[in-house]
């Protein structure tokens, strides 16, 4: 399909500001997915979440590297949490099939206020690293936060990135900067396991890709420098803001 001048230059604005907020806090997809699908409406949606994919998984590595350069990385619960969230989303992505995605919806809506008020009400939540599990314990953890919110990615996906740093601070005594830099490794194993499916089956739409690829990368490293430079403190923040705006948006087409 040919798409004109003006259509990219919007495409590339939504991926640049989605990168922003993804490499913080997850939820960009808040940004990019509603972008593509207003300015390509006639388009297979499956083409379009094939094209977000390919875009955010560039800004996402990207991130991911920007934060194990800087950050003492928790390795042993990051990657068993990814390995297990790249075999879940793609068992989520075959569950489109044969499950009800709206049947969701409010029960998320519920999960997302539960998590905004837990933060917002504990002022010292996610500010010191803290550690909580070790051994057996830390690996069962992470296999089971991974392939829970790999298969909830794979299967609905907003909020994904948002979800996995609460998850990260609360049962893993991580702070906001920790869960966010561990949150970009998953995320780039699901999405993969997403392109895995998209890709073969050509639902992606190569120059929007491309070009919302780089506006996505170029986001990230604003995002990561900002919240490197400034801590856990700048993360919950802009936590709160996207929980918020997830929480609005789920409310929204629930009711």
């Amino acid at each position: 399909m040919s798409i004109e001048l003006s259509q990219l230059v919007i495409l590339a604005l939504a991926a640049l500001f989605a990168g922003f907020i993804d490499s913080v806090v997850g939820g960009g997809g808040l940004i990019q997915i509603p972008a593509l699908f207003s300015v390509l409406p006639k388009e297979v949606p499956a083409t379009l979440f094939g094209t977000n994919k390919i875009a955010s998984i560039f800004g996402t590595a990207n991130a991911a590297w920007r934060y194990a350069t800087q950050v003492k990385m928790p390795w042993r619960t990051t990657l068993p949490a990814a390995i297990a969230a790249f075999a879940c989303a793609y068992l989520g992505a075959m569950a489109v099939a044969w499950l009800p995605r709206d049947l969701l919806r409010p029960m998320i809506l519920v999960m997302l206020v539960g998590a905004a008020g837990y933060t917002f009400w504990r002022k010292d939540f996610g500010a010191i690293h803290r550690p909580q599990h070790a051994g057996v314990t830390e690996l069962l953890y992470a296999l089971l936060l991974g392939g829970v919110i790999g298969f909830y990615d794979g299967f609905f996906g907003p909020g994904t990135g948002s979800f996995l740093i609460f998850l990260f601070i609360r049962f893993f005594g991580f702070d906001f900067l920790h869960a966010s830099a561990a949150s970009k490794v998953v995320n780039v194993a699901t999405n993969l396991a997403a392109i895995g499916y998209f890709v073969p089956n050509g639902f992606f739409i190569p120059v929007a890709a491309v070009l919302m690829a780089v506006a996505n990368i170029l986001g990230s490293f604003i995002g990561t420098h900002l919240a490197l430079r400034h801590g856990s403190g700048f993360v919950r923040r802009v936590f709160l803001v996207v929980v918020s705006s997830l929480i609005v948006k789920f409310a929204w087409d629930t009711f």
